[in-house]
């Protein structure tokens, strides 16, 4: 079943890859992208908000900091294959290194004692494998329920999510695992997301742009690994003419 939700994912944004190689539109899905961003406002306001500012008010920080750092501990088998596969040794070094750290001394991933110790976390996801390898955006889409990507990162989300040991690997009960550490990652992200949604509710004059612009300046600079993009910097040397 989570397998098959994230196919379907995937063949509702391949159906758009026409419309981004024959239109020079910045938002060629712009007509399904409204729509799919109502339909998930819908939900959230109605059931997710509810639900996760209900988590953060009664579950201690310390509970929640763990659950995150465990959901970080186990993303560690694709964050290792997409440093390799940028070509970044150090990251993957990081990656297996933070790994061994916090699934022994932090005990299971529960505790985050690689970061105290030097060993920062290096995520990466196939998206931006495929930045680095110079795949462009693709169009801007809208998913089902997970929100702001576009054509290459929808893709990247695919390869991860099946590349992962928990999907490869055949074993009783490996639905219920998936689903249980999708919900899990969802609850997560949008508890650590509650204020800044908030404020973009409250402050956007156009939500739908103001989402998209977030998402699109958020990944350009993990492609980036924050660094400064230097293309964008003025060319100060017509400055020295004057």
């Amino acid at each position: 079943m989570f397998s098959k939700f994230f196919a379907v994912c995937f063949l509702i944004v391949g159906s758009g890859l026409t419309a981004c190689t024959t239109t020079s539109s910045d938002d060629p899905l712009a007509g399904y992208n409204h729509t799919m961003f109502d339909a998930n406002a819908a939900v959230d306001q109605s059931l997710v908000e509810p639900f996760v500012k209900g988590y953060r008010d009664i579950t201690p920080q310390p509970i929640r900091d763990g659950v995150h750092n465990v959901l970080d501990n186990l993303r560690a088998p694709t964050d290792l294959m997409n440093n390799v596969l940028q070509g970044k040794p150090d990251g993957a070094v990081q990656t297996v290194l933070r790994f061994v750290v916090n699934s022994t001394i932090g005990i299971a991933g529960l505790f985050d004692p690689a970061t105290s110790m030097g060993i920062p976390l290096r995520t990466e996801d196939f998206g931006q494998t495929l930045a680095v390898w110079g795949a462009g955006n693709g169009a801007y889409v809208v998913l089902p329920f997970l929100g702001p990507s576009n054509v290459r990162d929808t893709t990247g989300l695919v390869v991860d999510v099946f590349s992962h040991p928990f999907a490869v690997v055949r074993y009783r009960g490996e639905t219920l695992v998936q689903l249980t550490r999708f919900s899990v990652n969802a609850m997560d992200a949008r508890t650590n997301a509650i204020d800044l949604i908030d404020n973009l509710q409250e402050n956007s004059v156009d939500q739908y742009a103001a989402y998209r612009s977030l998402y699109e300046q958020s990944r350009a600079d993990a492609i980036r690994d924050g660094e400064l993009d230097v293309d964008d910097l003025p060319d100060f040397d017509e400055f020295d003419d004057e």
